[in-house]
């Protein structure tokens, strides 16, 4: 190919790793809008190779880029940069590090690893002058990370609040829209695929984890990993509890939250991932279905919020095509993006030491006394009671009661002790509540 005074233009040569559902995607747009892309980076990019497990299931691509053997094709001296969509953490991390090491950038989109060892990449990317990007790695199609990573690098980050995996928003959704229970939510999420065979990642707040690691890393100059972050699923959300939520005027949503705190003085970061009840007021109440959404707030920007599907083979593709341009387009200019950032080294503040709120709903027994020896639980943890009503009389008496900003560890002490009481017949519902007003 030449360009417009007849000089060759040599092509950069991709490698893929993986062709499921993303792969295949990014297979079809690569080689369909070649020409686009040629304008857009300047040289053609031209895919070299896909390694794949299984050759023959994979008809709607060229036989002849298929490869079973991903570590000959990352070593390829013809290969400039790679695209992993594999998952999972081995091979793929020696695979990376073995593109890195020998001068090749690195588009993955790979949550789990980065969030176990990104550090491990970043410092290969950085000894070899190369660029390791993931934007796909979290929210999908909507563009976040580069905002946090690039736009918002002259600002102070305070918060980072969102829902990021849309398997567990479509159950929730549909939960709180049809009054369902768990396991009903969860099989229609799975007949209409949004949830997988085994959707233990997502329903246990695994891949929402690994999500909030990457974004607080990124936000809080700080490197953290999966191991930071204070985990917990939604599969013991109840149809009561979704009913106490709408009750109170919120709705229920699991939530990987960001802060920057500070603990004596010494700035310090908590990162979590559980279901909470949010207000219907709150930006992200109204977020449905399988989308993500992802509500920044900032120190100068103030609030910024950041929308779409964070899932599928096209969305996920678009934003995995998003990062092979800007790498591509740093190849043919000399230049690499920014690294690591790191800098901040933030404590890593534990679930126990945040402060957070609760919604507690008590089955009890109807009879004077009660309602003063549970006021007395919450204080003598040092918890404060923001609002308490009962529901119904005798049998099916009712306590709900929501509570001030606590240290978590406190709440859950007085969550534990009142479970111990002879008059208190059931905790029936039992969730932090986040974005309602204190007054």
């Amino acid at each position: 190919m030449t360009d417009g005074i007849g000089e060759k233009r040599t092509p950069l040569r991709v490698a893929l790793l993986g062709c499921g559902v993303v792969g295949s995607a990014v297979a079809r747009l690569l080689l369909e809008q070649a020409d686009d892309f040629t304008a857009r980076v300047g040289v053609p990019l031209e895919l070299a190779g896909i390694a794949v497990r299984r050759p023959g299931r994979h008809t709607d691509v060229p036989a002849q880029l298929l490869t079973t053997d991903a570590h000959a094709l990352v070593n390829r001296e013809d290969i400039d940069l790679v695209v992993e969509v594999i998952g999972g953490i081995e091979p793929v991390r020696s695979l990376l590090l073995a593109a890195l090491k020998s001068g090749k950038s690195v588009v993955s989109a790979n949550k789990a690893l980065l969030a176990e060892d990104g550090a491990t990449l970043h410092a290969a990317a950085e000894a070899n002058g190369v660029d390791l990007y993931y934007e796909a790695a979290v929210a999908g199609a909507i563009p976040l990370l580069r905002p946090l990573r690039e736009s918002l690098a002259g600002d102070r980050i305070t918060r980072v609040i969102g829902i990021v995996n849309g398997t567990t928003n479509f159950i929730l959704s549909r939960m709180s829209a049809t009054g369902a229970g768990f396991a009903e939510a969860l099989a229609e999420a799975t007949a209409l695929g949004y949830a997988e065979a085994d959707p233990t990642a997502d329903i246990d707040g695994f891949d929402a984890a690994a999500k909030a690691a990457i974004l607080a890393g990124l936000a809080f100059h700080t490197r953290v990993t999966i191991a930071d972050v204070h985990r917990e699923g939604i599969s013991e959300v109840s149809a009561a509890d979704v009913a106490s939520a709408a009750a109170m005027g919120c709705t229920v949503k699991l939530l990987a939250i960001c802060e920057r705190t500070e603990v004596d003085g010494q700035p310090s970061v908590s990162v979590r991932v559980h279901p909470a009840m949010i207000p219907l007021s709150h930006p992200l109440a109204g977020v449905g279905d399988a989308f993500n959404a992802v509500f920044v707030e900032a120190a100068a920007a103030g609030s910024l919020m950041f929308y779409g599907r964070g899932a599928g083979g096209e969305p996920t593709a678009s934003a995995v095509l998003g990062d092979l341009v800007a790498v591509a387009r740093n190849r043919v200019s000399g230049s690499r993006g920014a690294g690591e950032s790191a800098y901040a080294d933030l404590r890593i503040q534990p679930m126990g030491d945040v402060l957070t709120r609760y919604h507690v709903s008590l089955d009890v027994a109807d009879r004077p006394g009660v309602l003063a020896a549970v006021a007395q639980a919450f204080a003598d943890n040092g918890v404060s009671i923001q609002t308490v009503r009962q529901e119904g009389r005798g049998d099916a008496a009712t306590l709900v009661l929501v509570t001030h900003s606590a240290p978590d560890a406190a709440l859950a002490s007085t969550v534990k002790r009142l479970s111990e009481y002879e008059f208190i017949r059931r905790a029936g519902s039992v969730m932090r509540v986040e974005g309602m007003s204190t007054e």
